[in-house]
């Protein structure tokens, strides 16, 4: 099936002057299905559809078509934070957003809210239509995780006693978002802003990508992926990009895809634990578990540079990662927590000694640059001994106890409890549940009005591209046409004044000679 997406970009295509059976070969259809798409370049035009979206029936209701858009992009969000999405998940949240889109229609009632079920024949239907595949029935979802997590971390054990893989040698690597420009409700700050309708742009997102080994003691950059590729406040502080603690990435969702997953493992980790490796005098083997995210699916180990073949992958079984995974064994939450306290500190410090108030100082002043500055300092500030604890489900037997190594004195800041002692220094009303429910909403599902943010900037991004590919043909056109011209030119120069005596090609190129001078035989087209 064709996506409503492709159609668009087939029939932008050829506006732009290129030819049906260029189209058709670059797509690997027949000539014919793309005369017949074009033939309804008009209807297509119209069409306001989701990405991934086939069909589109006319006898439903526009608000039901707005429902899937948004699911769509919900179901997308949720499975890039390695979250379970299954039949009964989805169809509450298409209720949900039935309910809210309904309600901001004018002049509707309570009696047209509850007009969609969300039944089991709509959920087959929505299937066919948008083409998603591997969503869990919800009654097999709760007991075939929990099994599948305990075998898949017995047959993990047995792996590293038979691999003789050491703790130093085994990674664990995990995205998450993160609203890096929020602050607790109950600050002046965001009282104000919760009166704005989406007071949490989506544009104030950005992901990361950490990773660390079993032991504790190796932690590889960070991947850090935002909307912007060159933000304002980089060309303000000077910033090089090369200088960064992160490996700085964009796109505009902010979102970590296959290539830029691939890059940062061929860019950052596998030298960064070669490096390791070979100074910790271990040998040269490295295994990488991780979630199964589109953004590393199977076969990933295919794009790696021939140096980094010492790297194997183990993935984690589907929708386990809450149990199993290690970075979501309280590390990453800890870092949210340490990031949140070093923003209340960076902002208290700065206002302290200058005439800016907060408000001020949060409206103008704080930017991605300081962003980046706290979150170095906050993934710096999980410790060694966060790190190894979160393999104690997964592999127990790489985790220090409380005696060994001087680990049973050393204990967890009280991150929240400094978060909140700072907040009052500042007469500002923030309790330990306001700076807790900050690091949870870290990791929240966007609002509906936050999802139609994301699908208007999908299909600008769509556009984007076709227009970008637009350009790209354009301009190699343009210069294949000089480069046509050019040779021509040149031709002609030799003929009339014989090899070798023309400036323009004097010991150039010729279409009858050999760099040795040589003669050739040649055939014209």
């Amino acid at each position: 099936m064709i996506t409503v997406e492709v159609k668009k970009e087939i029939v932008e295509k050829y506006e732009r002057g290129m030819r049906v059976a260029e189209i058709a070969r670059f797509y690997k259809k027949s000539t014919s299905t793309i005369c017949t798409i074009l033939k309804k370049k008009e209807e297509i035009r119209g069409l306001d559809a989701a990405k991934g979206v086939t069909r589109i029936s006319k006898q439903r209701p526009r608000v039901l078509e707005d429902v899937e858009k948004l699911l769509l992009v919900w179901i997308n969000e949720k499975r890039l934070a390695g979250d379970t999405v299954t039949e009964n998940f989805i169809c509450e949240k298409a209720k949900a957003l039935y309910t809210d889109l309904v309600s901001k229609l004018p002049g509707t009632s309570t009696e047209n809210e509850e007009g969609f079920k969300a039944s089991r024949g709509w959920f087959d239907n929505f299937k066919r239509r948008s083409g998603i595949r591997s969503v869990v029935r919800h009654r097999e979802a709760a007991s075939s995780d929990a099994k599948a997590a305990e075998v898949f971390a017995t047959e993990f054990q047995k792996l590293m006693a038979s691999e003789c893989y050491l703790p130093e040698q085994v990674f664990n690597c995990d995205e998450t978002g993160l609203f890096w420009k929020e602050m607790p409700k109950r600050t002046h700050i965001t009282e104000e802003e919760s009166a704005v309708p989406g007071h949490r742009p989506v544009k104030d997102r950005l992901t990361l990508l950490f990773c660390a080994n079993a032991s504790g003691d190796f932690k590889v950059k960070p991947l850090l992926v935002y909307h912007s590729e060159n933000p304002r406040a980089f060309r303000k502080c000077r910033v090089q990009k090369s200088q960064l603690n992160v490996m700085w990435r964009s796109n505009s969702k902010a979102w970590v895809t296959r290539i830029l997953f691939v890059e940062w493992v061929n860019e950052a980790f596998g030298p960064a634990v070669k490096k390791y490796l070979l100074e910790k005098n271990l040998p040269l083997k490295a295994l990488l578990v991780m979630d199964d995210a589109p953004a590393h699916p199977p076969g990933f180990e295919d794009d790696l540079l021939e140096e980094f073949e010492f790297i194997k992958v183990k993935f984690l079984p589907p929708n386990t990662t809450p149990v199993l995974q290690p970075m979501d064994q309280q590390v990453i939450s800890n870092f949210k927590q340490l990031y949140t306290k070093a923003l209340f500190q960076q902002c208290f410090e700065v206002t302290k000694g200058t005439n800016l108030t907060l408000r001020e100082f949060w409206k103008n002043h704080f930017h991605i640059v300081n962003c980046l500055q706290i979150i170095d300092k906050a993934w710096d500030g999980v410790t060694k001994r966060t790190l190894n604890s979160a393999w104690r489900k997964l592999w127990p037997d790489c985790v220090l106890g409380p005696d060994l190594e001087g680990l049973a004195h050393e204990q967890q800041p009280p991150v929240v409890g400094e978060t909140v002692s700072l907040g009052k220094t500042r007469g500002l009303e923030v309790s330990e549940d306001d700076s807790q429910e900050l690091v949870e909403e870290h990791g929240q599902e966007p609002t509906t009005d936050e999802l139609m943010g994301l699908h208007r900037e999908q299909q600008q991004e769509v556009m984007g591209e076709i227009s970008s590919a637009g350009e790209k043909k354009a301009e190699e056109s343009l210069t294949s046409t000089e480069s046509l011209a050019m040779g021509l030119e040149e031709h002609l120069c030799v003929c009339r004044m014989g090899p070798g005596q023309c400036a323009g090609v004097q010991g150039g190129w010729h279409p009858e000679r050999r760099g040795n001078g040589q003669e050739v035989n040649s055939t014209r087209l």
